[in-house]
């Protein structure tokens, strides 16, 4: 006997038809607010009127460094003086009871160097209080004193006059001094310059004769000096001082050995030397 088992029916799963909706569309917007979850909402700025505080301090602090004196240029900051004082300096810039914001830098530099051959050049900078405007300078450094008419100058290399000495002195002992006759054109000074050739050829004698402190000039025999003995020589200008005192150095040694003794002696030409004697 055959027993049949029957199977139990499968269980369908519900699902709903499918229906055809068309193409997606994007979502509807919602009235409903966005959350912003972990973000603090701050306060409401109001950014005009915060403007308009600025604004307002601003004007005030405008019209207070016109009206005050704080901002108005009564002295300087200098640096780099040697010879010079910061009264000077600040004498030469031109901008005393100048209000700060009309102080233009390159225009002080200007009147600075227009109004003395001292400075070689400056540097100007703008600041606020105390210390508005800082002058940097850079002098000129002398290289001989120049005495013409009762009147001693200190002279560059390029025979610019950088001070000028009511007396006849030059304030620096280290300094070579050069005393001109009155032939010399001159007094020099402003657009009148010493001779360039009589300044290297005065230094030069200064570095080759130890102990020479000072020498004459006129401009036929350029520079010279009186010997202990009691004749004057002339070296003339330029730079082959060197030259010349080998030239003269043998004629001394000769005249010793002579027993000569002459009352001047020019090599300023090297090729025509002169010397004299006692009638």
């Amino acid at each position: 006997m055959t027993t049949l088992r029957t199977r139990p029916p499968r269980r369908r799963a519900d699902r709903a038809p499918g229906v055809w909706r068309g193409p997606l569309q994007p979502a509807e917007p919602t009235d409903r607010p966005t959350l912003d979850h972990g973000v603090r909402r701050g306060f409401g700025l109001n950014w005009r009127y915060i403007s308009g505080v600025i604004v307002a301090v601003l004007s005030v602090v405008l019209v207070l460094s016109f009206v005050t004196d704080f901002f108005y240029v009564r002295s300087v900051q200098v640096a780099g003086v040697i010879y010079l004082d910061a009264s000077e300096v600040f004498r030469y810039a031109d901008i005393a009871e100048s209000h700060i914001f009309w102080v233009n830098p390159e225009e002080v530099r200007q009147n600075i160097l227009d109004a003395t051959n001292v400075i070689a050049d400056a540097q100007v900078t703008i600041g606020w209080p105390p210390d508005m405007v800082r002058i940097v300078i850079q002098e000129r450094e002398p290289a001989l004193v120049w005495i013409q008419a009762g009147v001693a100058s200190w002279v560059d290399l390029q025979g610019r006059v950088l001070r000028q000495f009511p007396q006849d002195n030059g304030e620096r002992s280290d300094l070579i001094r050069v005393v001109a006759d009155d032939s010399v054109e001159g007094p020099p000074g402003g657009s009148v310059l010493v001779d360039t050739d009589a300044i290297a050829g005065a230094l030069q004698l200064q570095t080759l004769l130890q102990g020479l402190t000072a020498l004459r000039y006129n401009p036929t025999d350029g520079l010279g000096f009186r010997e202990p003995a009691g004749w004057d020589v002339w070296f003339g200008v330029g730079t082959d001082m060197r030259d010349k005192l080998l030239i003269y150095e043998a004629l001394t040694q000769d005249f010793q050995a002579r027993g000569f003794v002459p009352t001047l002696v020019n090599v300023a030409n090297p090729d025509a030397v002169v010397y004299c004697c006692r009638p």
